[in-house]
């Protein structure tokens, strides 16, 4: 009797610890199961950055045909009486720039000669790829490329800028007595004398180097003139830098006179490359 009672006293227990035991294990099975998950996860790389899509320009169009039509070539460019016709046909066709990918980078150069000038056209096209599209997309890339040639002519890359904070002001100067009549005020210059002397109103405009607005997503321009000779002429060069997405087309217009002590104008050359830049920037987006 005594046996048989230990017996139902002891297996209660028994069953109370296996059902713990069993209990405790299906915790642990769960919490690792949870954590195995996640790891899973971000193994597989879901919270990895998806890579930038691709530029919007995938090959380039032949430079030498591109936006330069034979009428825009024969306003920015002389071709002499003495020329046939098939060699100024010859003239205005251009001549390609050697390249060994023809969908990164081409180039394409005119020459026109006068007695009074020659003038010289060059036109390059460079499509910018991003090699590693998670660090950076091919548009982001050219913008880089495009920064560091602002950077180069020494020209402020555009933005916003901080306004100036207002002087405080100054009282103001006593009204002087008018003078007499026919008393010349004073600071005046005299009856019969030039206001300024080397200022003529028939001096060149200099337009200068600076940022363009609204040509292709970003553009400035590049205006220099050679030095001053005793026996040379001053030639001119015009250079604009445009991006368009992730190409950058650069355009170089010089003149050069013949005759000593001739400056080309500043207007009338920049208006001749804006025009070819222009018609680029629709060559792109049609």
């Amino acid at each position: 009797m005594q046996r048989k009672a230990v017996r139902r006293r002891v297996l209660p227990g028994i069953a109370m610890l296996t059902a713990l035991a069993a209990g405790a294990a299906g915790l642990t099975g769960c919490t690792s199961g949870s954590d195995g998950g996640s790891t899973s996860d971000s193994k597989a790389g879901g919270n990895a950055a998806a890579p930038a899509q691709p530029g919007k320009y995938r090959s380039l169009p032949a430079p030498c045909k591109a936006g330069a039509d034979s009428k825009k070539l024969k306003g920015m460019l002389p071709a002499g009486d003495s020329l046939t016709p098939e060699q100024r046909d010859q003239m205005y066709a251009g001549v390609a720039d050697p390249s060994y990918d023809g969908d990164r980078h081409v180039g394409c150069r005119w020459t026109g000669q006068s007695p009074d000038e020659t003038r010289l056209l060059s036109v390059g096209f460079e499509r910018v790829v991003s090699y590693d599209r998670t660090a950076s997309s091919d548009d982001d890339k050219a913008k880089q490329v495009y920064v560091r040639r602002l950077t180069d002519a020494k020209l402020p890359f555009p933005g916003p800028t901080a306004s100036p904070t207002p002087a405080a002001p100054t009282p103001a100067a006593p009204t002087p007595a008018a003078p007499a009549q026919g008393t010349p005020a004073p600071g005046a210059p005299a009856p019969g004398t030039p206001s300024s002397p080397g200022a003529s109103p028939s001096a060149p405009v200099e337009l200068g180097s600076r940022v363009l607005e609204g040509l292709g997503s970003d553009a400035f321009l590049e205006d220099k003139l050679s030095p001053a000779g005793a026996s040379a002429a001053q030639s001119r060069t015009v250079r604009i830098v445009f991006r368009t997405s992730n190409v950058i087309v650069t355009i170089e217009y010089s003149v050069q006179p013949a005759l000593p002590g001739t400056v080309p104008p500043s207007t009338e050359t920049q208006d001749k490359a804006r025009q070819l830049a222009q018609a680029l920037v629709e060559r792109f987006t049609e």
